[in-house]
């Protein structure tokens, strides 16, 4: 015990035995959604899945896992590994994206971090470009943001500053963006005013220029690479209300498809190319549109489209924007920090604990189940095992991915009864859904599935319980819909393939020979999200949740 009283010591669950093990199984990318074609899930052969649904109706519930649930801004906000994982594992909801800048830029921390510090190392010489979507929707970034920071960076030494806008009417309305570009004018006036150097320097439509999302079409980042780096661009103006206002008035043209442009000098040079020695912020706190962009300026291999040149500047993301990939490897804002972790409470009352997956996932059941924190909280308890995955490869290729083998790999560790808990993520439903391969995907599942029959056949000969669940949808809905639910056809009459996450529930299911009679879902905690199943594994292993965790989603009724 600490003087503050705080001990990781747990307290006995008063109906539920100590010394079970427990399976915790995470599917990744596997929601609910209804039974049609572009449903993987359901086309594919899933008999052990299918059998958990509908054996126990009392055992089989779902679970919100995007937007609020998980830490997001909005319930708009489709869930992710990182913050599935981060859920999973904390057992409350944490701040994530706009919340945790918002906090960063309020109390001034943003500008003590690493990330900040090393952008900074340019200011003296080179200039500072700031590339963002400029609006208040407040989805993928927001206006008031950007103003902080560039007040922010120039009270900090930033002389020369440079904004390549992207012009938004997806997340606000249409024809908006005049307005935001005039706010953003006033404020670059006012700092030329103090002497610094600060003008908008290109620009063009989000849909068109820069944020593409799932490498569905690099040229919309060759676009806006052409004229954020290389100065170039098929329209010059002398400002940028001008040119969003001139833009506009082409035919069939609107905030979100406007075509890029360059801001040019009296001499007709573009203002503001990105050189050698000059520092990046990619503004987005949202991470799917960002990340295509991150990777041309972070990589020094790359072959998605002809860069031309390859400055050498210091670029930083106003957050990481993947965390497997760590791209980009600097960020101005760190991730949440999470203490008191219900792996760390687990360990620290005994319980050994095994975690296994293939590599794209592997930080996922280790780094961020244990609130983004590296390694082991006692290694003599721990044993983290993380197998190859495939490369060089598409994952639909190989859609069985390594399910079979972390299955074994789970299935021999519950048999050697070492271990308390063993816990995996099975990639396949995630990683092939994200390729658009229905075909692979419908595949991906049904491997998936035969590593969760491997897993509770093990467990049904230790006497154990298992859980199974998600950490957000994908491979439940691969295809694009209006609002009315209905599939969206492209020119050509075919339809268009989703490869993102979704914002369906997900499942958990929990079951075993060693579950004690009565456990059963509670009825009365219809909103459960995520964080709520680390309360309920905690009770699983026999040990009470403390109690500032989201609530169990379990009880025990005498029967």
């Amino acid at each position: 015990m600490g003087s503050s009283g705080f001990s990781w010591k747990l307290n006995d669950h008063p109906k539920l035995p100590k010394g079970k093990t427990v399976a915790m199984v995470v599917l990744d990318g596997w929601g609910e959604a209804q039974a049609n074609q572009y449903n993987c899930i359901h086309i594919a052969e899933t008999p052990t899945m299918d059998s958990l649904k509908t054996g126990a109706p009392e055992k089989w519930r779902l679970v919100k896992a995007h937007g609020k649930a998980v830490g997001l801004p909005t319930d708009d906000d489709m869930g992710n590994s990182e913050v599935g994982h981060n859920a999973l594992g904390a057992g409350r909801i944490f701040a994530q994206g706009a919340k945790l800048v918002d906090s960063a830029l309020e109390t001034g921390k943003i500008y003590d971090g690493e990330g900040f510090n090393y952008i900074k190392e340019s200011f003296a010489t080179g200039t500072l470009h700031l590339i963002g979507l400029l609006s208040d929707g407040g989805v993928h970034s927001r206006i008031d943001q950007l103003q902080l920071l560039l007040k922010g960076a120039s009270e900090r030494g930033a002389k020369r500053i440079r904004v390549h806008i992207l012009t938004d009417g997806r997340d606000c309305l249409d024809g908006s963006s005049v307005g935001f570009v005039e706010t953003l004018e006033n404020d670059l006036v006012k700092l030329r005013e103090k002497g610094i150097d600060a003008q908008i320097a290109s620009g063009g439509g989000r849909m068109y220029v820069t944020m593409d999302r799932y490498e569905n079409d690099w040229e919309v980042v060759k676009r806006g690479w052409d004229a954020q780096v290389l100065g170039e661009a098929p329209y010059k103006f002398k400002n940028a209300v001008e040119a969003v206002k001139k833009l506009r008035e082409i035919p069939n043209i609107s905030d979100q498809y406007l075509p890029p442009f360059v801001i040019v000098d009296d001499s007709e040079k573009s203002v503001g190319p990105i050189v050698d020695g000059d520092a990046v912020v990619t503004l987005n706190f949202r991470a799917d549109r960002m990340v295509m962009l991150a990777s041309a300026l972070e990589y020094e291999k790359f072959d998605k489209f002809d860069r031309v040149r390859f400055p050498k500047i210091r670029y930083a993301g106003m957050l990481q924007y993947d965390g497997e990939l760590k791209l980009p490897n600097k960020y101005l804002v760190s991730p949440p920090e999470i203490d008191r972790t219900s792996g760390e409470y687990l360990v620290k009352n005994g319980v050994r604990t095994f975690a296994c997956s293939e590599t794209v996932k592997f930080g996922h059941v280790t780094f961020f189940w244990n609130g983004n924190r590296s390694g082991y909280f006692d290694n003599k308890l721990e044993e983290y095992v993380e197998i190859p995955s495939d490369s060089g490869i598409t994952f639909n290729v190989q859609p069985k991915m390594k399910a079979l083998e972390i299955g074994e790999k789970a299935r021999d560790a519950i048999l050697s009864r070492k271990w308390d808990q063993v816990r995996v993520n099975l990639p396949n439903s995630d990683m092939v859904g994200h390729t658009g391969d229905i075909n692979a995907t419908i595949v991906a599942c049904k491997a998936a599935d035969q590593a969760v029959k491997m897993i509770l056949d093990a467990i049904e000969q230790v006497g154990g319980i298992y859980v199974v669940t998600a950490d957000h949808g994908n491979a439940e809905d691969m295809v694009k819909r209006n609002k009315k639910g209905e599939p969206l056809l492209d020119k050509n009459g075919n339809i268009q393939i989703l490869t993102s996450h979704t914002l369906e529930p997900v499942p958990v299911a929990i079951g075993g020979p060693g579950l004690a009679p009565g456990v059963r879902f509670r009825t009365d905690v219809p909103t459960g999200g995520l964080a709520n199943v680390a309360a309920t594994v905690m009770n699983l292993h026999g040990f009470e949740a403390p109690s500032d965790y989201e609530t169990t989603l379990i009880e025990v009724v005498d029967k």
